[in-house]
């Protein structure tokens, strides 16, 4: 099987490429800057071929003609925390890259034939969201959906493992002292290794043709909330518990703005609208996917 792998080179991407190329599957990266983030790949993938592939670019289905040539799968990881705004060529907006490009790479893998199409796309979204990155999600969603064809759409819950920008910052937060957590957090979520998350796609890759796999909900063994994720962090680093002083929703919401506007840290408006929800699969596929128990939220994960 020739795979496309869309986002090769980040966090989720190149676990998914891992995960193909163990299985024995040929891989193509597509990437937005093939040659500076191709040294991101473990050595083993270094040989792939590298397209790239910017999605912001990408809103028409001609547009995807040449980058799905030779192909059978396409895994489409590309996501952005936050939209980046530029003079000389078209912004990297939510709409454009949630979308705009997965509604026309989907229906474009329908006119050219390719067999299968998996993206990639989140746990908690919700139609009420205010947040442009949850709703540019959802509307990405409901355009694979209409596409047709042989589609699977991945939602996961959050995500640890080595080299997550998220997974550092939550490391970072729980060897603190005392935890700040935003009084509004109060939703479960269901960590589960980007491993994990590989390894499930890579499976998935191989399982055409299955009505029930149109939506695919994965997480971590355990559900917990943004408290207890903290804390059993920091427990695996056999640190003692730390107080926790809860955030009023209106400073944690101000908060968010400010790193949006900045960039600065993980967190954002986005992140902490889905901390006020659940965040946890209702019928998680992990296991079954991996032939495995899923790894536990704090251990050491493979990269």
């Amino acid at each position: 099987m020739n795979a496309l792998v869309l986002g090769g080179t980040g966090f989720i991407g190149r676990h998914v490429v891992s995960a193909l190329l163990a299985r024995g599957h040929d891989v193509i990266i597509g990437s937005r800057h093939p040659r500076s983030s191709s040294r991101k790949l473990p050595a083993h993938a270094r040989h792939c071929e590298m397209r790239v592939a910017h999605h912001e670019q990408l809103a028409d289905i001609l547009d995807w003609r040449q980058l799905l040539r030779g192909t059978d799968t396409v895994v489409n990881c590309v996501g952005i925390l936050r939209e980046r705004f530029h003079l000389t060529r078209p912004h990297e907006t939510y709409e454009r890259v949630h979308h705009m490009a997965p509604a026309a790479l989907a229906s474009a893998c329908v006119r050219y034939a390719v067999p299968s199409f998996i993206h990639v796309s989140a746990l908690g979204l919700r139609p009420d969201a205010r947040s442009g990155f949850i709703t540019s999600k959802l509307h990405g969603e409901a355009a694979v959906a209409r596409a047709g064809g042989d589609y699977t759409i991945v939602r996961p819950s959050l995500l640890d493992g080595e080299g997550g920008y998220g997974a550092a910052w939550l490391r970072r937060l729980a060897s603190w002292p005392i935890h700040f957590v935003p009084a509004s957090a109060t939703g479960r979520i269901s960590p589960l290794a980007v491993s994990d998350l590989g390894e499930a796609i890579a499976g998935l890759a191989q399982l055409r043709g299955r009505e029930d796999l149109r939506t695919v909900e994965l997480g971590g063994p355990r559900a917990m909330t943004m408290r207890e994720l903290l804390s059993t962090l920091r427990a695996a680093n056999h640190r003692p518990p730390a107080p926790v002083i809860p955030i009023p929703h209106a400073i944690a919401r101000l908060g968010s703005h400010v790193c949006d506007l900045l960039h600065l840290t993980p967190f954002s408006f986005g992140h902490l609208e889905l901390m006020q929800c659940d965040n946890a699969p209702q019928s998680n596929r992990l296991a079954d996917l991996l032939g495995r128990a899923p790894l536990a939220m704090g251990a050491n994960t493979r990269h």
